[in-house]
């Protein structure tokens, strides 16, 4: 057995040398990477200071008032006594009901007399109409009643001759 051990650490003796010699190799490698990460660390924060600097002047002077605008309306939102009622709106409605009925009236009295030349325009087309309507209406009902006369045949004081009186003093009645 001592034989296999001596056999052994003859064989291990190189490895560990090496291993020695890797390690030594690793450790110089480490503190190589860490001076260059060192130095790239320090790069990196000389780049980025500049840039946080501007990004907190960009935050204060643009989203931090929107920010604060929000806060403040929820904060009024949720206030339990409720703000002082404006009277302004009310006065601007009023002020300019009062103008449009002022220019409405304005414009009444203007067209007044063209209003009532229209109307006495459309009144006697109205009452020619009528006038014509109701000549009209008693010649028919004149004809019906000679028609009416001829077909019962020409007895005195019949029903056709009651007819035709009573259509003839409709037609004379009427203007």
């Amino acid at each position: 057995m001592k034989a296999q051990l001596a056999r052994a650490a003859d064989r291990v003796g190189p490895m560990a040398t090496h291993a020695r010699d890797t390690a030594a190799h690793a450790r110089d490698a480490a503190t190589n990477a860490r001076v260059a990460a060192n130095e790239k660390v320090y790069l990196a924060r000389g780049w980025a200071a500049p840039r946080l600097d501007a990004a907190a002047h960009s935050f204060e002077e643009q989203l931090a008032p929107k920010v604060s605008a929000l806060l403040s309306q929820a904060a009024t939102k949720i206030d339990p006594t409720p703000a002082a009622r404006s009277r302004r709106w009310p006065m601007v409605l009023l002020f300019t009901g009062l103008a449009v009925g002022a220019i409405g009236f304005a414009m009444y009295r203007k067209s007044t007399d063209q209003w009532t030349e229209a109307m006495k325009d459309s009144t006697s087309d109205a009452s020619r109409w009528m006038s014509e309507k109701a000549h009209a209406t008693a010649d028919k009902a004149v004809e019906m009643a000679h028609g009416v006369r001829s077909k019962a045949g020409s007895t005195a004081g019949g029903p056709g001759d009651e007819a035709e009186t009573a259509a003839d003093q409709a037609s004379t009645k009427l203007p």
